[in-house]
């Protein structure tokens, strides 16, 4: 027997999760353990490492499991590929120690939450990012986005539902960027300077309050409570439209309550986009001779967060 990790990414849209569900309802999960018993004829079940929610992409989850079939480790990414379905690939695999487990070892998972800032919706854009045509201050977003890194009690952007032993987590980093897109048809710019209102400075800025962009916000941490980017990504937004103040953030963390903290932001626009792992950190800790946390190196907050590239899996062999 061996075991082989696969780097998965998926479209979460049409998925309930990413956990198979004894309803039956279609997961990740389940897709990835029916074609792997077609293709070994064995009984497959894999161990997934985020069990991410209903409508929740990723670029790279990580999923392990057992096979005594003759497919080497890394051949299994092209051989699952013609069988799987097109909103979910596997885009790398390979075989690792049998007692790695991919959610009992030190990692920095990164999340991103996308979402489109424009006056209407596009359907390029409708199922990984959130839309809203509220104009969002991304200054006040990231003032705010700063009070969240560092080690904290997350119990208000914790949902009432979590059974975690404990809801202090740490952020490693976290950022909030925008990318302004162009004009989708290039049609405004053939009217600019012929309309005569004699007011270009004034038609330039409303433009500019209209021009659609992608606001992204990223987190990496050590681990994340139930819905915690999605309400972390919704509290940012009220603070973008003015709703929370960027200094109340100290005072929503202390207050550990859900209801401090702002909506949760709908799941289409969050993706997992990056998986680190720390094999070294990993055994050290189920020895009991080392750290239970990543190198501390990286536990700095924002300024670390250029460090993680955008898919790294550096796991043992």
């Amino acid at each position: 027997m061996k075991r082989v990790l696969l780097v998965t990414a998926y479209d979460g849209t049409e998925f309930a999760g990413f956990q198979a569900q004894k309803s039956g309802v279609r997961t990740v999960e389940g897709v990835l353990n029916e074609v792997l018993s077609s293709l070994t004829g064995e009984d497959i079940e894999v161990i997934g490492a985020s069990r991410t929610d209903a409508g929740v992409h990723a670029l790279c989850n990580l999923a392990v499991f057992d096979t005594g079939s003759r497919i080497p480790g890394d051949k299994f990414a092209a051989a699952l590929n013609t069988r799987l379905p097109e909103d979910v690939k596997i885009q790398e695999s390979f075989e690792v120690d049998p007692d790695f487990h991919p959610r009992h070892c030190m990692t920095i998972k990164t999340y991103e939450y996308r979402i489109y800032n424009a006056p209407f919706p596009s359907p390029v854009y409708g199922r990984n990012c959130c839309y809203s045509y509220t104009p969002f201050d991304t200054d006040r977003m990231r003032r705010a986005a700063d009070c969240l890194a560092g080690t904290h009690d997350f119990k208000s952007f914790c949902s009432v539902y979590s059974q975690a032993l404990t809801t202090v987590r740490t952020i490693t980093g976290i950022s909030v960027t925008e990318e302004l897109l162009a004009d989708p048809a290039g049609i405004r710019g053939c009217f600019h300077g012929r309309t005569g209102t004699g007011r270009p400075a004034q038609e330039k800025q409303q433009r500019s309050l209209l021009m659609p962009r992608i606001i992204s916000i990223r987190v990496s941490g050590t681990g994340f409570l139930y819905n915690m980017v999605r309400i972390i990504a919704g509290t940012l937004m009220e603070a973008g439209r003015g709703a929370i103040r960027p200094e109340d953030m100290p005072s929503i963390l202390a207050a550990c309550d859900r209801r401090a903290a702002g909506p949760t932001a709908p799941a289409r626009g969050l993706t997992l986009v990056n998986y680190r792992i720390f094999p070294e950190e990993s055994r050290s800790a189920r020895s009991g001779s080392g750290p239970a946390g990543p190198p501390a190196d990286l536990e700095k907050g924002t300024q670390n967060r250029e460090k993680l590239p955008e898919i790294s899996v550096d796991t043992p062999k």
